[in-house]
């Protein structure tokens, strides 16, 4: 994307850039217009960094089986962010300020000259008029970089690279002069890199190439732009461009601009912007997510994590913290596992962890409960979709959390702490002839042991807890049900998965029932060893010696 950048700023130089995956094509025309209506508004355009579409895919099974449309993000979370200081950059679907690219600060909002003399009105506006105008020509010649000044008698020859040349004055009348005047020749070279046609080009705010330039020395310095060695010693992917060091580089790209002060917009039009495919096979859904949450934490362990990162900046608070959920969210993979793992760890010790009604406790528990309930309501008042979908949405997230989430914790603890590298995979997209062929295609993955052994314990509990409640009689029925809420509320999350593990056939490969059911009842029987609920005896051991002492 940075080569791309360059050699479009050499070429062209449009002010505006459009970012769209391989996959997506635009499907509403009228889209780019209104992102112009962001761009160019005459008061606060010039401190918009980019406008963000939300996604919207093709080929989804009516269902949604898997939350690819991801409604709970998209038509809320974002368009919350939009009354902050503006949404993320998600990857795609977004139109791009070229300035904000570079890594410039957005223009500041200048407050009006106020009268600094007691002198009279018509000396005083005589005196300012002839002084600015010296010490304006005085600047305009002082402000620019050394490398502008042309030299005396040196004519342009198509054959000699612009690279190489060391007078770019022309079509460059309207280079701001603050931003020349802060850097010197040495520190644009060190920022941009060793080219003076695409470093002039940065500072052109609307855009365009000197009109003298001919077409095969632009050609000549486009190449020279994406050569591999052109970004060393520079600040391309640390400061400006993307920005490199997480498999998510939209993550940290956004939010460079909003540290320097840039706001965002999220544009919503009736019509979808734009499309793209999206992965609907199970397996490679959660590689998908896994990819993500891999580079939150990437981020969360890296220097620009914005828990520690940009105090003092541009950026709001409220926006801090709506990054800062963006990367944390992989590190709730271990409480989930822990709340999934409970229900059948009760059902099959006999033991109820929340507390009782009468108790104290049972009133956070209850709040807590209402709380979430609550949240489930406003979000679905507020997107506008329905309780299905919004439902779907939370199934998705169990299911990852478990699964994509805690793999993608434990690799990037490796990859950060250990230098142990780990390749992901690239999602697949492509469906096959068949409408939704691949939705039931099995393919074997790591990531579905996690889920089926919390599946096989909760189904196993919840028998072990119907069975005891039989062998017991009718007063143990009562704190049963309990148990069984909870455990039903975890098998009712991890139904899709269900549904996608067992495939059109119904039939789940042999490895995977044999790996589960394996850590099920190792699981089990190390509860039943420690078994935490009995009493630890620190006295002796009282044994029956055999003798009747009456």
């Amino acid at each position: 994307m940075n080569a791309c950048v360059r050699v479009s700023a050499v070429l062209t130089n449009a002010p505006y850039i459009l970012n769209l995956d391989c996959d997506h094509y635009i499907n509403n025309s009228k889209a780019l217009r209104e992102a112009m209506c962001f761009m160019m508004d005459p008061a606060a355009g010039k401190k918009i960094c980019y406008v963000q579409f939300p996604q919207r895919f093709d080929g989804i099974d009516r269902h949604d089986r898997y939350a690819n449309n991801n409604t709970v993000f998209f038509d809320i979370n974002l368009r919350g962010l939009d009354g902050i200081q503006g949404p993320v950059y998600v990857g795609t679907g977004c139109v791009f300020n070229r300035q904000a690219l570079y890594g410039y600060d957005p223009p500041k909002t200048r407050k009006p000259p106020s009268r600094s003399c007691n002198c009279c009105s018509s000396l005083c506006s005589w005196c300012c008029c002839f002084g600015s105008r010296k010490k304006g020509k005085k600047s305009k010649l002082s402000l620019r970089p050394k490398f502008w000044k042309k030299k005396r008698g040196s004519k342009r020859s198509a054959d000699v690279p612009v690279h190489k040349l060391e007078g770019i004055e022309e079509g460059v009348e309207g280079i701001e002069s603050e931003r020349s005047a802060s850097m010197s020749q040495k520190n644009f070279e060190k920022k941009f890199g060793q080219s003076p046609v695409f470093i002039a080009s940065t500072l052109l705010e609307k855009g365009g190439v000197p009109p003298n330039a001919s077409p095969a020395s632009l050609l000549k310095e486009a190449i020279h732009v994406i050569s591999c060695g052109y970004e060393d010693k520079s600040d391309w992917g640390k400061e400006i461009g993307w920005i490199y060091g997480s498999v998510t580089e939209d993550i940290l790209t956004g939010f460079k601009m909003h540290v320097r002060g840039w706001r965002s917009v999220y544009c919503m039009p009736q019509r979808p912007a734009f499309k793209g495919s999206a992965p609907i096979n199970l397996t490679d859904r959660l590689h998908q997510v896994l990819r993500w949450a891999l580079g939150s934490v990437e981020i969360f362990l890296s220097r620009h994590c914005p828990i520690w990162y940009g105090y003092g900046t541009g950026l709001k608070w409220l926006e801090r913290l709506a990054y800062i959920n963006t990367i944390v969210y992989p590190w709730t993979s271990l409480p989930l596992l822990a709340y999934c793992s409970l229900p059948a760890v009760c059902l099959l010790s006999g033991k109820f962890i929340v507390p009782t009604i009468d108790s104290y406790a049972s009133l956070w528990f209850i709040s807590l409960f209402l709380s979430i309930i609550a949240t489930g309501i406003l979000e679905i008042r507020w997107s506008g979709i329905g309780i299905d979908e919004w439902w779907r949405n939370e199934q998705f997230w169990v299911i990852g959390g478990v699964s994509a989430h805690l793999f993608a914790l434990f690799q990037g603890l490796l990859k950060v702490l250990a230098g142990i590298d780990t390749s992901f995979t690239v999602t697949s997209k492509q469906a096959d002839d068949e409408e939704f062929a691949e939705l039931y295609q099995f393919k074997w993955s790591t990531l579905l042991i996690p889920p089926t052994t919390l599946l096989i314990l909760n189904i196993v509990g919840v028998i072990a807890g119907i069975s005891d409640a039989i062998n017991n009689g009718y007063q143990s029925w009562g704190p049963l049900f309990g148990k069984l809420f909870f455990a039903i509320w975890v098998i009712m999350h991890l139904y899709p998965f269900l549904k996608g593990l067992l495939g059109r056939q119904n039939r789940t490969p042999t490895i995977v029932i044999v790996w589960s059911i394996l850590l099920a009842s190792i699981l089990s029987l190390l509860w039943v060893r420690v078994n935490p609920f009995l009493p630890k005896q620190t006295g002796p051991m009282l044994e029956e010696c055999g003798l009747r002492c009456d």
